[in-house]
């Protein structure tokens, strides 16, 4: 018996080698694709430090005093002490960040808002609804830098006051964008509402980690607010290999009251047409891929973290401090618009439809797996990662469906 089962063991041998041999071969090309992303991410992998001061290398902000409530501050319950600052000086002395956010910024973002920059067509992405939001979102491709985006949100139920403090309240956010590791503000004028603040967006642990010097500020017309958020240097906050600092960074957006979409004619919902693009250091058209598949679903969170905050602002909630510097805004001149109204036709940016065809077919499978490995690997940050993050790993659960 032991002869003939060693007689077998020998015949079987050959046969179970030769199905393992094959399987090597057959899944070879899926290894190579999954190591040539980790070895280029590997490069990228973030240091787990804790994000306190002593690692940033940040000077303590200069904060002002929440004291008692107040029936002439700016906003009821809230005023503020002035022994932080007497006047802008805190933040204009900083080397640098003088100006941080100018009239030019308020032009740039006003011919955007009228379609009067002079820039490429733009092309309609998507346009989709849930009860409580209706959204709308265009892409175009200048000649030099990255992809630019165009989004129209439309919130029911929503005051411009209450959705402007809703994107500049960092406290809040981190309840609601959970790749916001680290926020600070660094300095701030009581006067204008400026602000420069400091972010740092977590990303998957094969890839390091990107930060943020980001100023913005808030001009007022009526009911409608004109909020701009642009990356600034800062020389007082020293670059480091990790977290990786993300330069061209612009988002910015108008925020105004308009009909609700149920035909009522009543102002009781708020659009926000955002403007936004950043250099993500990644190949563009890899971008645009992840934008699109997961665009939709980044967008419903945020609707989502909106509804959570209007509950707990009218619980009662103390104001954080930057929804708090939201309120303060510098009024524009109606004259000043009117003379924007009235800029030359022929820079007036058209809408277009999409010209794109479908390319996947043509791509072998093991270019679209090994391209979304080092896509996820290489992958920067900024306001759309989570929106990148999604797109790229249901086009890789596609891709691994049909092999």
């Amino acid at each position: 018996m032991a002869l003939v089962e060693a007689l077998q063991r020998i015949l079987e041998r050959p046969t179970m080698m030769g199905v393992c041999t094959e399987m090597m071969i057959f899944l070879s090309p899926i290894w190579v694709a999954f190591l040539v992303g980790v070895m280029v991410g590997w490069g990228w992998k973030p240091n787990w430090a804790n994000f306190g001061e002593d690692n940033l290398g940040c000077s303590s902000s200069k904060s002002l005093d929440l004291s008692s409530p107040s029936d002439d501050s700016p906003e009821k319950g809230i005023s503020i002490s002035p022994s932080g600052f007497d006047d802008c000086r805190a933040l204009e002395s900083d080397e640098g960040n003088s100006n941080v956010i100018s009239e030019e910024d308020l032009e740039h973002l006003c011919q955007l808002v009228e379609m009067k920059d002079g820039g490429p067509t733009w092309i309609e992405m998507m346009d989709r609804s849930i009860p409580t939001m209706y959204y709308k979102a265009w892409r175009r491709d200048p000649k030099t830098g990255p992809p630019q985006y165009r989004n129209s949100t439309i919130f029911e139920n929503a005051t411009p006051e209450m959705v402007r403090d809703f994107f500049w309240d960092d406290e809040f956010r981190s309840k609601w964008d959970d790749m916001l590791a680290y926020s600070k503000t660094l300095e701030e004028c009581p006067t204008t509402g400026t602000m420069l603040v400091h972010w740092v967006r977590k990303f998957p642990f094969f890839c390091k980690d990107r930060e943020y010097i980001i100023g913005r500020r808030i001009w007022e017309l009526g009911r409608s607010y004109y909020c701009i958020t642009k990356g600034v240097p800062c020389p007082s906050i020293p670059r480091r290999d990790k977290p990786r600092r993300v330069d061209l960074y612009y988002s910015s957006w108008c925020i105004r009251a308009v009909e609700s979409t149920s035909g009522d004619g009543q102002l009781t919902a708020c659009e926000v047409l955002l403007f936004h693009h950043e250099d993500m250091g990644i190949p563009w058209e890899l971008a645009k891929i992840g934008v699109k598949k997961g665009m939709w679903g980044t967008v419903k969170k945020i609707d989502t973290g909106f509804r959570a905050y209007q509950k707990e602002r009218a619980s009662g909630a103390p104001l954080s401090r930057p929804a708090f510097m939201a309120s303060i805004n510098t009024k524009i001149n109606p004259d000043y618009m009117r003379s924007l109204g009235e800029a030359d036709d022929s820079l007036e940016t058209q809408f277009g439809t999409s010209s794109e065809k479908p390319q996947g077919r043509n791509i072998p499978k093991l270019l679209i797996i090994g391209g979304a490995i080092i896509f996820a690997c290489t992958l920067d940050h900024g306001l759309l990662t989570k929106t990148l993050i999604f797109g790229v790993a249901r086009r890789f659960a596609n891709a691994g469906k049909r092999l």
